[in-house]
């Protein structure tokens, strides 16, 4: 009976091996409000991004 060489293919394997080096997203602080958030993103709390303004909140009444 014929043996295969490879069960699983090359990229199948680097695929999911790839997945385990995998690290949890950087958190930095904003520079107006200080609250923390992912790096590189917009502030939820202020709007803020690299110190401008970058989406202006709504009033909540």
């Amino acid at each position: 009976m014929a043996h295969p060489k490879r069960r699983i293919s090359k990229q199948r394997k680097h695929t999911r091996r790839g997945q385990d080096k995998a690290v949890a997203p950087t958190l930095a602080a904003c520079s107006n409000c200080g609250a923390m958030h992912i790096y590189h993103t917009v502030c939820g709390e202020c709007g803020y991004y690299r110190g401008k303004l970058a989406v202006e909140k709504l009033a909540t009444v």
